[in-house]
């Protein structure tokens, strides 16, 4: 019970964190939106950590799969859901970090942080900063992406990947850019937030494959 009450205290700390920013910030709802996409990324090697087991860990993935569905239909918690645009994202977002569970907690856990930690931060940044600064955009499947967010998107994978890659091998591997490559090629197909769940989904099978095998 204590390990639960460990994981539900961290995320009510990541959302009371979005609420107290939305309140003094009432104009950057995607940042918002943002703070909770990349503060749940610590949560995996959290529950790693705690030993949490596999079928707790997909009983509660899937708790809150289900509270998001029903979320987007009657909006008990908006500031999740607060964007300027139509998304699943965040549906998408749960999808993929249940999947990911059942394929690799016990089998590949770097492999399962590795794709989660790419769709958190490689992501999560990705947006913030092609926001928020200037740079060449264009328009790819009706939505907007920029050089610098794309860069970002890039740069993040590829640390957190050779950061991973390497606690599991200690050594580093030229697959580690082909991974970071590929994120950041599936990261630009984002309509309706799918990126969220082919980026996490694709880089962890790619890590498993090129990597841990």
């Amino acid at each position: 019970m204590i390990k639960f009450t460990i994981i539900l205290f961290y995320l009510f700390s990541i959302f009371l964190i979005s609420i107290i920013f939305k309140k003094y910030n009432k104009d950057s709802r995607e940042i918002v939106r943002k703070i909770i996409h990349i503060g749940i990324g610590p949560l995996i090697p959290i529950a790693q950590f705690l030993k949490i087991n596999q079928n707790s860990a997909l009983i509660f993935t899937g708790i809150v799969s289900l509270m998001v569905l029903i979320n987007y239909n009657y909006k008990l918690f908006p500031t999740i859901e607060d964007v300027e645009r139509k998304s699943y994202g965040t549906l998408f977002y749960c999808l993929s970090l249940f999947i990911l569970i059942y394929l690799f907690w016990d089998k590949d856990p770097y492999a399962l942080i590795n794709g989660f930690f790419i769709m958190t931060f490689g992501d999560g940044l990705a947006g913030l900063i092609g926001k928020n600064f200037n740079s060449k955009s264009w328009i790819f499947f009706k939505q907007k992406k920029s050089l610098f967010g794309t860069m970002a998107m890039f740069l993040t994978s590829l640390i957190v990947v050779c950061s991973i890659g390497y606690a599991q091998q200690k050594s580093l591997n030229l697959n580690y850019l082909t991974i970071a490559f590929f994120a950041t090629l599936l990261e630009q197909f984002s309509v309706l937030g799918i990126d969220n769940f082919i980026v996490p989904i694709s880089s962890a099978l790619f890590f498993h494959f090129f990597i841990t095998i």
